[in-house]
C-alpha cells in the first residue's frame, strides 16, 4: 500500500529518489522473482505485474511504464557468465521493483531491468554473483535490491502502527551493525545474528535482496539507512544506502 498512500515510507522514497539523481538504468533485484538459476528481462517495455492478492482495487490499476533495457540485460548475462537462454520477455517489474520505483523516479523514465534470485543458492553464492556486477556502478547503474530485512507474514498485526516484538528490533538492528562494520561474512550466516533469525526471516528471498547490495560497497564507503521503522509490527522497512 506505500506504491499508492502517502506514508513517512514513501516520502522517504521520494527524498531519496531527488538526492540520488537519475541514473542510466536501474537493475533490480526483487524478492518476488525467484528461478532456477539467474534470469534477466530483457523486453523493451516490461509489464506491470500485480503478484498479490486482497487488496483495494487502486492497487490493481497502478502502471509503472518504464523502457527496458536490452543491451543492460546482455551485460548482465555477460558479466555472470550466463547464456543467451537467461535472457527473458516472461516477466516484467513485479511489485517489489515498481511500489519503490513509483517514489524513486515517479516519472518512469529510467530503464529498469530485473534480475531474478535463485532461491537454491547459498547466501554467500549470491555475494560472489553480485560482486560479479561491480562494472556496472561505474556505468551509471544504480542496483535496486527490494525486500524486508524482517519478514513474517504468518505473525503480522492488523495494527500497521503496531511496536515489532523484541525479535524483530534485534534482527534489525543486528542487520543494521553488521552493514555498518562492512561485514558481510556475518550477513551470510545470518542464522547467527539473533537467537530468534526464523522469526525475522521463515525464508530468505526477501532479505537477499540486501547482499546485492552491499556486495557492491567499495572498501570505507558510507552506509546510511535513509528509511527506518517496522509496519505491522513484522515487517521492517529499513532501506540501506551505500554511497
Amino acid at each position: 500500500m506505500n506504491a499508492i498512500e502517502e506514508t513517512s515510507f514513501s516520502l522517504a522514497w521520494g527524498k531519496l529518489g531527488k538526492e540520488l539523481g537519475r541514473p542510466k538504468a536501474v537493475l533490480c533485484v526483487s524478492a518476488h522473482w525467484l528461478t532456477q538459476g539467474s534470469r534477466v528481462t530483457a523486453q523493451k517495455s516490461p509489464k506491470t505485474i500485480h503478484d498479490f492478492y486482497g487488496f483495494p482495487e487502486a492497487l490493481y490499476h497502478v502502471r509503472y511504464p518504464a523502457p527496458g533495457d536490452r543491451a543492460l540485460a546482455v551485460r548482465v548475462a555477460d558479466l555472470l557468465g550466463l547464456s543467451s537462454d537467461a535472457l527473458t520477455e516472461d516477466w516484467g517489474l513485479d511489485h517489489g521493483a515498481w511500489s519503490v520505483l513509483v517514489h524513486l523516479f515517479p516519472k518512469a523514465d529510467v530503464p529498469v531491468v530485473q534480475l531474478s534470485l535463485d532461491p537454491h543458492a547459498s547466501p554467500m553464492d549470491h555475494v560472489k554473483l553480485a560482486q560479479q556486477l561491480a562494472p556496472l556502478r561505474a556505468e551509471g547503474v544504480l542496483l535496486l535490491g527490494s525486500g524486508n530485512l524482517v519478514h513474517n507474514l504468518g505473525l503480522l498485526s492488523g495494527d500497521p502502527e503496531a511496536a515489532p516484538p523484541a525479535w524483530a528490533t534485534a534482527f534489525d538492528r543486528a542487520v543494521q551493525e553488521s552493514a555498518i562494520r562492512g561485514d558481510l561474512e556475518a550477513l551470510t550466516r545470518w542464522e547467527s545474528l539473533t537467537p530468534d533469525p526464523r522469526l525475522a526471516c521463515p525464508s530468505l528471498d526477501h532479505y537477499l535482496p540486501l547482499l546485492y547490495v552491499l556486495a557492491l560497497r567499495h572498501p570505507g564507503e558510507p552506509v546510511s539507512f535513509p528509511v527506518q521503522g517496522f509496519q505491522h509490527g513484522t515487517i521492517s522497512m529499513r532501506s540501506v544506502r551505500v554511497g
